[in-house]
C-alpha cells in the first residue's frame, strides 16, 4: 500500500499501563479496516486512551448520555468526504477515544485478552469513522458486525460467538 496511514496514539490516563505492543496492534487494526474497505487515500486517525471519568464527561457532552462507555468515535467526514491535512494531503478521518478501564473490564467479562478487546474497539470505531452506523440496529448493525468479524479474523484475533457489545 503506497498511501500513508498515520495513527496518532495518545495515552491521557493513569489508571492502566498500556501493554507493550498495543500501539503497533492498533495501527495494524486501522490499516486492516482501510484495506478491507478499499480506502485508497492517505489517512490520519487519532486514538486516545482515557479513563472512565474522562469518557463519561465526553459521552455526556457529545451524546447527552450520563454514563461511561467503552469507546467513542468522532468522525470528521460525512458521506465519504473528509477534511484534508494540507501539509500531508491525508484525509482526516477522525478521533477514537477508548476507555482503557472499560476495555480491561470487558476483556475480563468476555474472557479474552485486552489486546483482542482493544482490537475490537478500534475496528468498531474505524468503521464508524468511515460512515458505518449500528445505532438503528437492523441490517446496518449486522453488516457492521460481519465486517468487524472478518477484519479481526484477518488480524488473527477471532472473537468468541458469545461476545455482545452492549450500547
Amino acid at each position: 500500500m503506497s498511501n500513508k496511514i498515520k495513527v496518532i496514539i495518545s495515552d491521557d490516563q493513569k489508571a492502566v499501563k498500556i501493554p507493550t505492543g498495543i500501539r503497533l496492534f492498533i495501527r495494524r487494526c486501522c490499516n486492516a479496516v482501510l484495506a478491507n474497505e478499499k480506502f485508497d487515500d492517505s489517512a490520519e486517525i487519532s486514538v486516545r486512551f482515557v479513563d472512565d471519568e474522562e469518557i463519561h464527561k465526553l459521552n455526556l457532552e457529545y451524546r447527552n448520555m450520563d454514563k461511561s462507555t467503552d469507546v467513542l468515535s468522532f468522525p470528521l467526514g460525512e458521506d465519504g468526504v473528509y477534511d484534508t491535512n494540507y501539509d500531508t494531503g491525508a484525509k482526516m478521518l477522525g478521533d477514537i477515544v477508548i476507555s482503557i478501564e472499560h476495555a480491561v473490564a470487558q476483556a475480563e467479562q468476555y474472557g479474552h485478552s485486552l489486546q483482542r478487546e482493544i482490537g475490537f474497539l478500534t475496528v468498531h470505531s474505524m468503521l464508524h469513522l468511515l460512515g458505518y452506523d449500528h445505532e438503528a440496529g437492523g441490517i446496518e448493525q449486522v453488516r457492521m458486525r460481519e465486517k468487524e468479524e472478518q477484519i479481526l479474523t484477518q488480524l488473527g484475533v477471532k472473537r468468541n460467538s458469545s461476545y455482545y457489545l452492549g450500547e
